[in-house]
């Protein structure tokens, strides 16, 4: 299976500004995900997709391959990943260059190893599923049977519909949420559904040490203890 590894990074950062190619005890954030990336033997191909030259050009520093630049309109604060990664795909599909999934690799979480990314992408492609993505356990007091939507009539409803409530810890199911390390999708999927998801997900769980996601300076903080505990 041919599988394109993106990894996009905007410029234009709010939270921590510059954070891409911050340095983060000792190498930039971008080199973390990029370094596993292009060690995993799994990948046919690993690029950045980027709108800024100064990424851009630590990207080429470390032999991060940078095809093509991303359009200033598919750079702002609110365009869609998937429209980021149909741009990729539309890019090398012009030059007749096909792949059968895409790998996607967000920056702003940026503690994984290659043998776990290479675990998620055998399960995906052992799983025939449409998708896979990375996982952390929902905290029981934070499960969707236990959470609470606003009704109609101003009062609480479950948030899953039910009309009684799971009064037992130990009956709730397990629940997940993404965690933002690994996405990957059949390409017609991501071309035909616009979807990063499709029709059936499958999962691996990630390592609780790996779970960051960079968005404010706290994080940052918080990421710079968890990288000196890591590396």
């Amino acid at each position: 299976m041919r599988i394109l590894g993106i990894i996009p990074a905007r410029g234009g950062s709010k939270g921590v500004p510059g954070k891409n190619i911050k340095p983060l005890n000792g190498k930039t954030l971008l080199a973390y995900t990029a370094e596993v990336a292009m060690q995993s033997e799994l990948l046919h191909e690993v690029i950045l997709s980027s709108d800024d030259i100064s990424i851009i050009k630590v990207a080429k520093e470390i032999n991060l391959h940078v095809p093509f630049t991303r359009p200033a309109e598919l750079a702002q604060d609110h365009t869609p990943t998937i429209d980021v990664v149909k741009h990729a795909l539309d890019f090398y599909e012009k030059q007749n260059v096909f792949f059968n999934a895409v790998c996607l690799l967000q920056v702003t979480s940026p503690f994984r190893s290659v043998e776990f990314l290479n675990e998620a992408i055998l399960k995906f492609t052992r799983s025939g599923c449409d998708s896979l993505v990375s996982v952390q356990k929902v905290p029981h007091e934070y499960n969707p049977h236990w959470t609470f939507e606003i009704h109609s009539d101003g009062n609480l409803k479950i948030a899953t519909g039910e009309k009684n409530i799971i009064t037992r810890r130990q009956e709730l199911p397990d629940a997940f949420h993404r965690d933002g390390l690994i996405y990957i999708t059949k390409t017609d999927v991501i071309q035909k559904q616009h979807s990063l998801y499709g029709q059936s997900i499958a999962f691996i769980e990630s390592p609780k040490a790996f779970y960051v996601n960079i968005d404010t300076m706290a994080d940052w903080e918080r990421a710079e203890q968890m990288a000196k505990n890591i590396f």
